[in-house]
Formats: C-alpha cells, sequence, structure tokens
C-alpha cells in the first residue's frame, strides 16, 4: 500500500554544472541557481573554513562524505515507503544499517503526525529565481506543509539552523507561485548518528520573518554575480 496521494501534476527538472555552479534547468527555459548554492554561498562560513582547518583538509573531506553517504541512504529509505509502503530492508552494509535506523527514529517520530503526503522529491522552482527538490509536501497536523529530513552527525543547537528555515521558505514560495497554494508552515525531522531525534518546526506565526530573510539573501546572492 501506497502512503502517497497525489494532487499536484508535479514536473520533473534537470540538473546541470555551468562554471562549477549547480544549476536547474527549469521548464520555462532558464536555468537557475539552486537554493542550496544561494544559502551556502550568502553565509558566513568562517566556523566551516575553522573546523576544516583543525582537523585538517583529508579527514574533513572524510567526515563530509561519510555524512553524506549516511544521508543519502536514509533519505532512499524514507522515500521508499513513502512510495511502497513497505519499510525497506537494510542489508548488511554497517552505513547502510545506520541509515536504516535513522530513517526508522525519523519514521516513528514524525509520521503518526502526517495526515496525508501528496508528493516525495518533488522539484519546485521559482520562475527565473532558483529551484530546488524538497523531500516531503504533505498535510501535517492537518496544515499543508514542506518538510525536510536530515541527518547529522550530532545534535544541533536551535541558533545553528537559520538556513533551514530559509530553505523551508524558498520551497513553499515557489510550490505557491507554481500551484496556487497558500502554504505558510514547514518542518524539519532531523536524527543524528547516534539516534537522538530533532524537530524544527517553521510556524505560521514566524512566517514572514523567514521569508524576509530568504529574499534579502537571494537578492545578496544575485547582486554578487
Amino acid at each position: 500500500m501506497t502512503l502517497l496521494v497525489k494532487k499536484f501534476k508535479y514536473h520533473s527538472i534537470s540538473r546541470r554544472q555551468v562554471n562549477g555552479k549547480r544549476l536547474y534547468l527549469t521548464p520555462d527555459g532558464h536555468s537557475v541557481a539552486s537554493v542550496t548554492t544561494i544559502l551556502s554561498k550568502t553565509k558566513d562560513n568562517t566556523h566551516l573554513f575553522e573546523w576544516r582547518k583543525r582537523v585538517g583538509e583529508k579527514k574533513a573531506q572524510e567526515i563530509t562524505t561519510e555524512a553524506a553517504g549516511v544521508g543519502t541512504r536514509m533519505h532512499k529509505y524514507l522515500e521508499d515507503y513513502i512510495e511502497t509502503g513497505t519499510w525497506p530492508k537494510e542489508g548488511s552494509n554497517p552505513y547502510a544499517i545506520q541509515a536504516n535506523n535513522m530513517a526508522k527514529v525519523i519514521k516513528e517520530n514524525a509520521f503518526p503526525f502526517i495526515d496525508e503526503i501528496v508528493g516525495s522529491e518533488v522539484n519546485l522552482w521559482m520562475p527565473q529565481m532558483y529551484a530546488g527538490t524538497t523531500d516531503l509536501v504533505c498535510t501535517y497536523n492537518g496544515n499543508l506543509s514542506i518538510c525536510d529530513f536530515k541527518q547529522t552527525n550530532k545534535p544541533k543547537k536551535q541558533e545553528w539552523v537559520d538556513d533551514y528555515y530559509l530553505q523551508l521558505v524558498a520551497y513553499i514560495e515557489a510550490h505557491n507561485e507554481l500551484y496556487k497554494t497558500s502554504i505558510n508552515e514547514g518542518h524539519i525531522f532531523m536524527c543524528s548518528r547516534n539516534f537522538e531525534y530533532q524537530q524544527f518546526d517553521l510556524l505560521p506565526n514566524d512566517y514572514s520573518h523567514w521569508k524576509n530573510e530568504w529574499y534579502n539573501r537571494l537578492y545578496s546572492y544575485y547582486e554578487s554575480l
């Protein structure tokens, strides 16, 4: 049994690398920057540079690559579950087992509050401005929402996750533009490598603030080109 109830006609968009930039080719014929690229290019990366210097470039790359691999597997388990309604087997690979167990933590903590899933791995774009892919479009506690799954090596502090809210807003704004919805809520479902669950909620009362912050970052990105 599938958990997915398709209510919108979502479109696929392709990706391309142009001069080292990750761009999306959208159905309207424009190549635009990804949400992740815009956020990366407009944030203060001082702490990241200091961390890479502290642990060494080789070790930093190993940690980053391993985390990305576990995160990709975790996302795939959740995506497969949404598509089929059956929990996928993890196999014997240690990283796969860990990713499967992390996905289970998210399923057990977040999915009981999801009433209906209307999109999984949904490509979204704001015409001529940006594009990206959100993990989930669903009704969460009765409200249509944009949601993303995240993995982390260790639990996050609230003050470290501003860009998660901005990412949600970017996807929400694009969904509202393309599909004439009025979404103003989003959720981040996160599991750490030691299986600690965290959830960061973008709620309607805070939406205007984060919307303004997102457009400030977006304009800053294009002004810097």
